[in-house]
C-alpha cells in the first residue's frame, strides 16, 4: 500500500497505521502524520531480525547450491541474471516504485541462486522471507541511483565460477546495505536515542 496514495486518499491530517503485511508482528507498522510523510517509522528490531535471518538461511542454501550446481543450474543462473538486467524496472509514472516484472524476476533470480541447495525445506524457508524483505526493500529505494544489476552479478559470477566465499560475501552484503540503507531513511521506533548505523553494527550486521 502507497504512502503517498493514503495520504491523498484520507487526507494529510490524519494519521494513518498501514500493516504491512497481516502475518507480521503488530509492531511492524507504518505511522503516517500531518503534513504528507512527515514520519514514517519502520521497527528496527522486526528489520534486523529479518535481516539476520536470511543470512543465517541463505548462506548455507547458497553454498550448498554451488557445491552441487550442474551445467543447467549455471545456465538457469546466467539467464536469470540476463532478464533482469534487461527488464525495466521503474514505473514510468512512479519512480519510487519497481515495475511488477522486474520484481517477479528478480524474486526468480533469487530463487534460481538457492535452488540446487538439494533441500525443499531450506528453499521454502528462503523464499517465506522474501515478501517481507521486499517491502523493506522498497522502503530503502530514493532518488540515488543503485546499482542493483552490479550487486546482482557480483553474487552471480563467482557462484557459476564455483567461488563461494566471493558469492556468499557479495548475497550478505547486498541484504545488510539494504537494510542499513531502510534504517538510515527513517526513524527508529525501537530506540529513538540510537542511529540506525549504531545500532546495525551493535547486532554484527
Amino acid at each position: 500500500m502507497r504512502v503517498e496514495w493514503s495520504v491523498s486518499r484520507y487526507g494529510a491530517g490524519t494519521s494513518l497505521f498501514v500493516k504491512l503485511s497481516t502475518d507480521l508482528p503488530p509492531k511492524v507498522s507504518w505511522v503516517v502524520t500531518t503534513s504528507a510523510v512527515s514520519s514514517l517509522l519502520v521497527c528496527a528490531q522486526e528489520l534486523e531480525e529479518l535481516t539476520r535471518t536470511r543470512c543465517w538461511l541463505e548462506e548455507p542454501a547458497l553454498r550448498e547450491s554451488i557445491v552441487s550446481r550442474t551445467g543447467e543450474r549455471e545456465e538457469q543462473l546466467v539467464l536469470a541474471l540476463h532478464r533482469l538486467a534487461r527488464a525495466q524496472r521503474r514505473l514510468p509514472e512512479d519512480p519510487s516504485s519497481n515495475t511488477p516484472e522486474w520484481e517477479k524476476l528478480h524474486r526468480t533470480f533469487h530463487r534460481v541462486l538457492v535452488a540446487g541447495c538439494r533441500s525443499r525445506w531450506l528453499t521454502d524457508f528462503c523464499d517465506q522471507l522474501s515478501d517481507p524483505a521486499s517491502r523493506y526493500r522498497l522502503i530503502s529505494q530514493d532518488e540515488s541511483e543503485r546499482d542493483e544489476i552490479g550487486e546482482h552479478r557480483l553474487i552471480a559470477e563467482p557462484a557459476v565460477d564455483g567461488d563461494a566465499e566471493g558469492a556468499v560475501e557479495a548475497l550478505l552484503n547486498q541484504y545488510r546495505l539494504t537494510a542499513a540503507k531502510c534504517m538510515e531513511r527513517f526513524e527508529v521506533t525501537c530506540d529513538p536515542r540510537a542511529s540506525a548505523a549504531k545500532q546495525l553494527h551493535s547486532l554484527g550486521l
